[in-house]
């Protein structure tokens, strides 16, 4: 049942990385929400399921990306991002705004996402 969890989660959540990070994130267009996360951070783990769901809710007017900071840590570096989660919230490449370790409800993962665009 694990895997098709994970399989999901790749459905509605994009990963990005360095290599693919500037074409989706910085030259993407409209509001864009990155989680900087782990997958050894229990709090990511947590919010995983309600994150799935908020992703399917905002699909049609909201991308949301995923950064694994173990493997990413040049950009968790250059963003400055001091715990996981994080969500950092880009507008056509601009940063507008972020937030950090929300709790694991659909209400709270929504405003973390959305409040930088006005949602």
């Amino acid at each position: 049942m694990a895997n098709t969890t994970k399989h999901r989660a790749a459905d509605r959540i994009t990963p990005v990385t360095n290599d693919n990070f500037d074409a989706l994130v910085l030259q993407g267009r409209g509001p864009i929400a990155v989680e900087f996360m782990s997958y050894g951070c229990a709090y990511c783990r947590a919010i995983e399921p309600v994150l799935q769901d908020v992703a399917e809710m905002l699909k049609a007017t909201e991308k949301i990306f995923r950064l694994n900071v173990a493997v990413e840590s040049e950009l968790a570096e250059q963003y400055e991002v001091q715990s996981t989660p994080t969500f950092i919230m880009f507008l056509d490449g601009q940063e507008v705004g972020r937030a950090a370790g929300p709790t694991p409800t659909i209400p709270s993962v929504l405003a973390a996402v959305t409040r930088s665009f006005g949602s």
